[in-house]
């Protein structure tokens, strides 16, 4: 009587958790959406088969199976788990931890540790993982959500390999779904176009899916099926998951940005419009969109400088949603303008050349010479007034003397640097003349 006790309390217990619990995978071979890791020739399937194991970064957005995974590696190469949080954990816990993974592994047992949101740990707090990463006293596997290039020390990240988890797509989230429904011995109650809906809602979230399916089963009434307005209303829950200060952000600014280079006024829409949706400060956008006019734009088509400021100056002055649309004629503008870099590189060779000769004094003949002294070591001395020369050009040389003279600035055959370059060569083949008459 105990046992049967005993067995329904288990089967409560059971059903009380949550359903993307109950559903974590029990071995590699079931996990979904990861297949480029945990499938037959997958990178952590090979070494399984090799029977050891090296220190990992585990990095990809959230539900994609991370804290699963490592789970499953120490079960199925007979390690010791031990599980720490970066947000909840201190110098303490790491000592703590240490400790007991040198005492096992004094008994013979190996110690796979996993550390989620591990960037969240500062700069000395990681280096504390060297030692034991050296020796052998653990496995270290790492989770992060963030960027490990910007957010994890180097010398942790030379001791590890990164794995890149991948958002899951349609197909992966509709088989953690027909897992559910199977488990559950239900059907979603939700039409074709709900369902789509459902998948777009958990943007790529394994285990965002399964907590909005439960939500769905709780709210729905006998015999009810949901339409997708009826399942936005129960779940209240926007598309987008999109952390502004974190890659979601910086992924999709850089989408924008590539778009724009790319003169796709289509895409570069698109991601403008996702990054409204999901709260994006449209200030920050309106910068960005000036920068781009200057760095992709450039003089082949000066007005695009010009719309893209107005266009942020217009936002600001008419707020949001009406200033929106201010920054998508700007950044349909940008797009569309034909594309020059050569102001972009001009000024960052002019910059280097002004660091590497930055204390060269200019030619005398251009500098002012407010003092007797300096006009008797010839200051001002020889300088000719442009406006006075033929056609307002002297030629004369403005770079210092023992630098000589240099070329940063070269148009492209597009847009408006199409005229500027002819100016230029004009310019170019008038200082010959002079010079070569002894004009200077």
């Amino acid at each position: 009587m105990s046992d049967l006790f005993a067995s329904v309390a288990d089967e409560a217990a059971l059903k009380a958790r949550p359903l993307a619990d109950r559903l974590r995978p029990k071995s590699l071979v079931e996990v979904s959406g990861q297949e480029h890791l945990t499938g037959a020739n997958g990178i952590l399937s090979r070494m399984i088969a090799s029977g050891t194991l090296g220190s990992m970064v585990f990095w990809g957005p959230p539900g994609t199976g991370k804290t699963t995974v490592a789970r499953l590696l120490a079960g199925e190469t007979d390690l010791a788990f031990e599980q720490i949080s970066a947000i909840f954990s201190g110098v303490a816990d790491l000592k703590r931890v240490f400790e007991t993974a040198r005492a096992r592994r004094m008994s013979g047992k190996q110690t796979l540790l996993f550390v989620d949101e591990i960037h969240r740990f500062n700069r000395a707090q990681q280096d504390s993982f060297l030692p034991v990463m050296e020796d052998g006293t653990v496995i270290l596997v790492g989770a992060t959500t963030e960027n490990p290039s910007f957010e994890l020390n180097a010398a942790l990240l030379s001791r590890a390999r990164v794995l890149t988890f991948k958002s899951h797509d349609e197909e992966s989230l509709a088989q953690l779904l027909s897992r559910a429904e199977e488990t559950e011995n239900r059907i979603l109650p939700l039409d074709a176009d709900a369902r789509q809906s459902l998948y777009r809602m958990a943007d790529g979230d394994g285990r965002a899916i399964l907590t909005l399916a439960e939500e769905i089963w709780r709210s729905a009434r006998a015999d009810e099926v949901f339409d997708a307005e009826g399942l936005q209303q129960i779940v209240q829950r926007r598309a987008p998951v999109y952390d502004k200060g974190q890659d979601g952000h910086y992924n999709l600014i850089s989408a924008l940005h590539k778009a724009v280079r790319g003169s796709d006024p289509d895409a570069a829409l698109y991601y403008l419009c996702r990054m409204f949706d999901a709260g994006e400060d449209p200030l920050y956008i309106g910068r960005r969109l000036v920068r781009m006019a200057s760095e992709e734009v450039g003089l082949a088509d000066p007005q695009a400088l010009v719309i893209a400021n107005a266009a942020k100056d217009a936002y600001e002055y008419l707020g949001s949603p009406e200033g929106e649309l201010a920054l998508a004629q700007a950044c349909v503008y940008v797009a569309s303008a034909p594309k020059s870099n050569a102001i972009y590189t001009a000024f960052k060779s002019a910059m280097n050349a002004a660091r590497t000769h930055g204390s060269l004094l200019p030619p005398k003949h251009i500098l002012n010479a407010p003092t007797s002294l300096m006009k008797t070591e010839g200051y001002g001395g020889g300088y000719q007034y442009d406006h006075d020369a033929p056609d307002a050009f002297s030629g004369q040389d403005y770079f210092p003397e023992k630098m000589g003279r240099q070329t940063f600035y070269s148009p492209q055959e597009r847009g408006f640097e199409r005229e500027l370059k002819k100016r230029l060569e004009y310019w170019a083949k008038l200082r010959a003349e002079r010079q070569a008459a002894g004009g200077r």
